[in-house]
């Protein structure tokens, strides 16, 4: 079968000293960010129901060593601590993503690759976990971006993911050429290539696939250490998808990664970012507002728009945050988990009318773009520019707005001192060490 010597040699070459500073930086602050969003996360009725299946029925067997998921709890195999980690993680919809992947990479990559490594039983430095890190989101960024470049059906980030997470897993058990083949074969076959526009229509547990694509990944590996065989990984080796994997080691896409400041779809921040603004210029009373009207592109108007009856609905919605927005001028987590149930909020909602932007359309996904019209009940209308979402590469969250994003995520489950510690060990981790810091947030 073609090979994928290409991508197994990229994971043995790479080491800390040849990354450059800020893409070092940029995995820390992946690392964090994921976690402070498994955190919120880990609040959610998936998660517990995730958790107790992963006990169930994906307990470690007599040739491995049990580990715990991500931020701890019962030991089961490094499979179903894949599985629990990026599920929770997936259970709230705040977690970096790329616009051409139109998915989320480090979901399914930092709890797949911790869940291995811990198995190991062997120490890992900071500055090796951060190397695999980078490592992940440039395999993961390309597997995506090719994936969607060859396939015309949308895919949930699990199908890909599964890839990278095989990848990985199949680099840290010391696999070789053929198994490693074999790994990302098996991966790229079963990964969950489930259409994303499905849960955006029906907004369920199901989010993106990336705790399946985990499981997926990570169990692909283990399967060709054992002598199971896959079909070629297209997305990898096909003619059609080397334009994505050319400049692999050369140009690091985990610069291209957006971070989300709000718990809800990407696709409905650039109309909550165009709300904030009209707040910002003219300080309006919210229950003076008459109408709202929303012109972004068909998906962000696809995105559920009546009153959410659960958390999945109020994550995947548009009309919800841009209610929020307008009336809190900020959405936590605690807002997508109850705040739907608050009479204002609930009203608010009824005020929204959606509509398409055909020029917003035609440069989906490069570029996501929303503005809207405010009416108040004089008559006065209030009209945004067009916006797009705060967190995108060329318009970033500051770091102190990273930071006050990851407290308002730990701080209501660990405390304010537990969340600080983990934060000021995660930001100098090229001098730590694995354990010591699954130790801290374990604790």
């Amino acid at each position: 079968m073609p090979n994928n010597h290409f991508v197994r040699q990229f994971l043995l070459d790479i080491s800390f000293d040849r990354i450059p500073l800020p893409v070092v930086e940029q995995a820390k602050l992946c690392c964090y960010d994921l976690l402070g969003t498994a955190v919120g996360g880990g609040r959610s009725t998936t998660s517990s129901i995730i958790t107790r299946h992963a006990e169930d029925h994906f307990a470690a067997g007599t040739n491995i060593t049990a580990v715990q998921p991500l931020l701890g709890g019962p030991r089961m195999s490094p499979v179903g601590a894949a599985l629990v980690g990026a599920t929770m993680i997936d259970a709230l919809d705040c977690h970096d993503g790329q616009r051409d992947t139109k998915g989320h990479v480090g979901c399914s990559l930092l709890p797949s690759l911790i869940a291995v490594l811990e198995s190991q039983s062997r120490p890992v430095t900071g500055r090796e976990l951060i190397s695999l890190i980078v490592a992940g989101y440039e395999i993961g960024t390309r597997a995506g971006m090719a994936l969607h470049g060859t396939v015309t059906d949308y895919h949930t980030s699990g199908a890909w993911g599964a890839v990278n997470c095989a990848a990985l897993t199949a680099h840290v058990l010391g696999l070789d050429e053929e198994q490693f083949d074999h790994a990302v074969g098996i991966a790229e076959y079963h990964g969950p290539r489930s259409q994303m526009m499905r849960n955006i229509d029906h907004p369920t547990m199901l989010k993106d696939g990336s705790g399946w694509g985990a499981m997926a990944g990570t169990s692909a590996a283990y399967l060709a250490a054992e002598g199971f065989t896959g079909a070629p990984a297209i997305t990898i080796t096909a003619d059609d998808a080397a334009v994505y994997w050319q400049d692999l080691g050369q140009h690091w896409q985990i610069l291209n990664q957006y971070f989300k400041p709000y718990p809800v779809c990407r696709w409905a921040q650039p109309a909550v970012a165009a709300c904030l603004s009209l707040r910002l210029q003219h300080d309006f009373d919210p229950s003076k507002v008459e109408q709202i009207t929303v012109w972004t592109f068909h998906e962000g108007v696809r995105l559920f728009s009546d009153v959410p009856s659960d958390t999945e609905q109020a994550q995947y919605a548009i009309s919800f945050p841009v209610a929020m927005a307008v009336l809190k001028g900020v959405i936590s987590a605690d807002d997508v988990y109850s705040g739907f149930n608050d009479a204002q909020v609930r009203d608010m909602i009824g005020k929204v009318t959606l509509l398409e932007g055909a020029d917003y359309n035609k440069v989906f996904p490069a570029e996501r773009w929303a503005h809207v019209c405010i009416r108040m009940a004089d008559g006065t209308e209030l009209v945004s520019e067009p916006h797009e979402a705060l967190g995108d590469p060329h318009k970033p969250m500051s770091k102190s707005q990273f930071q006050d994003k990851y407290m308002s995520l730990c701080e209501p489950v660990w405390g304010r001192q537990k969340a600080q510690q983990v934060l000021a060990y995660i930001e100098q981790l090229e001098s730590g060490n694995l354990a010591d810091l699954m130790a801290l947030i374990r604790n």
